[in-house]
This record gives C-alpha cells, structure tokens and sequence, in this order.
C-alpha cells in the first residue's frame, strides 16, 4: 500500500495498490457479498465490517487439473488458462459446489476488495492488468468474453468491472490510518508490472529477477498486439503493460527455490549421515565451493518444479564424469543451469534483435549468490547492472505520480 503526505487532496499522490507476487501468475481471487459490508464508527476510528467473504484462492491452488481446465470452454484471450485464475476456480465451484456461491454477489483479487472498501464501491473495480490473468479476459478489446461464459452458465454477474492501469477507481468515503476522507485511490495494478515499472526506464533493457521463481522480461515497440489466440507450447507470454504496452515474459518456475531444494537435500543427506549442518552454513558452504571452481563439464537441467509450457520435463544432470562430482563443480553446474534454462526461454538472439543492450539484474537470489551473478554475465552477451531497485510499491506509487 502506498499513503501520501501533504495538506491538500488534490495535490496529492493517489494511493494504489499492487498485488504482491513475485512472477507474473494469476494474481488469485475472493468472492465477496459487498451488500452486507460497512462501515462502523469505533473508539480508534472508522472501521470496516465485511460480511461474506471467502477465502483466497492463489495461483498455487491446485484444484483446478488439467483434465478440468480441458473440460472448459475455449477462451477468447491470448493468455493459456490456468489453475488459479479466478474464472477457472468460480467455475470449479459451479461445477463442484454450486450452492457455495450463493452466498456471494461480487469477485475479484484481494486488493480489488481493498480498493473498493475504502471507495464504497458496490461492484469491484479490476485493471486489466489482473483481468488478463483471471481467464476469459480480451485485452484486445478489454473485456470479458460474456457471450462465451453465459452459454456455458457461468454466473457473469460476479465479475467486476474493469478500468485501465494508472486510472482512478474512486475516492475515500472515510479517514483511514492516516488517509484523509476523499483522497483519490487508483485501481489495484498488477504486482510485476509495477516491479517491473519500478525499474526498466528504457526499452532497449531487459529486467532479469532471479528470486523463489526467475523472469526475464522486455517491453514490446509501441503499438505491439499479442496473437488472438495462444500458443501452449511458447515459453514466452505477452502481459498487458501501460498506455496499452506489454511486456514479453519468459516465467520460470525453477530460480532460488531450486537452490533451496538443493540445499535442503544437502542438510537430509548430513541428517541421514548422523550429522547436523544448519541450511544457512551448507548455503555459505556450496557457493564457497563453486566459486573456487571456475567452470564445470557436468550439464544440469535444473527444471525439478517443471514449466507451464512444458510441465511433464523435469530435471536432470547429463555429462557426469568423476572429475566434476565435487560440491564446488556441482553448485556451479546448477547455478549455470538455473541462467541457461531462462536464457532458453527468451533466448539472446532474440533479445539482440528487439534491441536490448544492457540486463538489470534484481532478485534475491541474485543479489546473495556470486556464482549465479558469475553465469548471468558470462551467458548473456550485455552489461549487466545490478542494484537497481526493483520494488511493486514503489512502482504502483511511480505510476499514479507520473498520471498527474
């Protein structure tokens, strides 16, 4: 959440906010009954009562399988369905509990709600930003495919309405931790692309976040439009921007968390061995290690989490041969492999040819691992920048100042 300081309304930043997720994925829905919510005078202030509310449903929710997902109808979108997505999960309840939606008259993302409390919105408010990520969304033409969703009875009056990043959705109906009645409150962005906003100030640099999951992304020319319809097998997916940009976005599912599996193998084999080692020391330990070994022949496809494009490859370790078994030689095989697999997603060549010239590279895993920083500048051809701050709210905040 951002909040502002000043003495007058007008002039102030209007408060937004972004959905805080670390890739672009869906950013998970809640149905509401907005009709029975209020507010409430207490001792300490306004205060908001909600009613019926669910409970949130993320992109990490599983429910909705791939036999379910083929068993719906087409979408008219550019964006491949997905578990998670909020119109896939409202038609898994409809499907599979029908009776638990009777409850609610409104859906949306959390920060949808947020937003709307503070206006006292009767109906949800959704950027388009989230829109394309909740499923049977046109970017295009900005609006749900209705036709398609009434034929199959999905209960259309649920969905919110849907504005254009960097737009108002209202004002404040009451003070509120520090923020006055009135105050302008911008619709609720897309986390990634506030990230991404917060950092890339020129279209010839391509962002590159190495955290839990890694992304490497490029804003397209101006007056880019993704394919009517998408292709399951790209690795490459088109997310809605600002001013009517997207970004291309290669999503991996494997960056710090396979370091982190790795690690944690390490700290059950000790275990197993009669050994305690804490996680912490055995990460210290590994990158020590790898970086007093300059190169490895061992090839590790480090895909253990799979990809959406193509989730049934897992991992696997090819060219072992006994000199390269050390910890040091695995470490930086797996690191290179971590860089190799995003790198082959969203390769240089293609980078080269929409014009990049310099790599920001951000994330945490990045920023605490020089071995992985070491592969990063050795595969990509371009200066890499490091430092840079990479901060959703920072960017939500940059987006509705620079609207003024």
């Amino acid at each position: 959440m951002r909040s502002y300081r000043g003495s007058s309304t007008e002039e102030r930043t209007p408060t937004s906010f972004p959905h805080h997720s670390s890739v672009p994925r869906s950013p998970g829905s809640s149905l509401f009954s907005f009709s029975r919510c209020k507010w409430t005078e207490c001792g300490t202030g306004p205060t908001f009562e909600p009613e019926e509310v669910s409970h949130l449903t993320t992109w990490q929710d599983g429910r909705c399988s791939p036999t379910f997902l083929s068993s719906l109808p087409l979408p008219q979108s550019h964006i491949s369905l997905a578990t998670g997505f909020g119109c896939a999960t409202v038609y898994w309840y409809l499907k599979k509990s029908p009776d638990f939606l009777k409850s609610y008259d409104a859906a949306g993302t959390i920060h949808d709600y947020v937003v709307a409390m503070l206006c006292g919105l009767k109906k949800p408010l959704m950027s388009i930003q989230n829109a394309a990520s909740w499923g049977y969304f046109n970017s295009r033409s900005k609006s749900w495919n209705t036709d398609i969703l009434k034929k199959s009875g999905f209960p259309i009056h649920l969905l919110p309405e849907v504005g254009d990043p960097g737009s108002i959705a209202g004002r404040t109906i009451c003070a509120w931790h520090g923020i006055p009645k009135g105050a302008k409150v911008g619709i609720a962005l897309g986390d990634f692309q506030c990230s991404v906003y917060s950092c890339l100030t020129e279209r010839t640099d391509a962002v590159l976040n190495i955290s839990t999951s890694a992304q490497l992304t490029i804003s397209m020319p101006s007056g880019f439009q993704p394919p009517e319809t998408p292709d399951p097998s790209s690795a490459v997916t088109y997310f809605p921007y600002f001013n009517d940009d997207y970004l291309a976005v290669a999503a991996s599912l494997n960056g710090g968390n396979v370091l982190a599996t790795f690690v944690d193998m390490v700290a059950r084999w000790t275990e197993e061995l009669g050994l305690q080692v804490q996680e912490p020391a055995i990460y210290t330990k590994i990158i020590e290690a790898a970086l007093a070994q300059n190169d490895s022949k061992l090839s590790v496809h480090p895909t253990i989490f799979g990809e959406r494009h193509i989730p049934e490859q897992l991992a696997s370790v090819t060219n072992i041969a006994v000199s390269d078994l050390s910890l040091g030689h695995v470490t930086r095989a797996l690191c290179r492999g971590i860089v190799e697999n995003l790198c082959s997603m969203l390769p240089v060549q293609h980078l080269m040819e929409m014009g990049v010239r310099r790599i920001l590279g951000s994330g945490s895993a990045l920023a605490r691992n020089e071995v992985l920083r070491q592969e990063v500048e050795r595969i990509f051809p371009f200066p890499v920048v490091y430092g840079k701050d990479v901060d959703a709210a920072v960017g939500a905040a940059m987006v509705m100042f620079h609207r003024k």
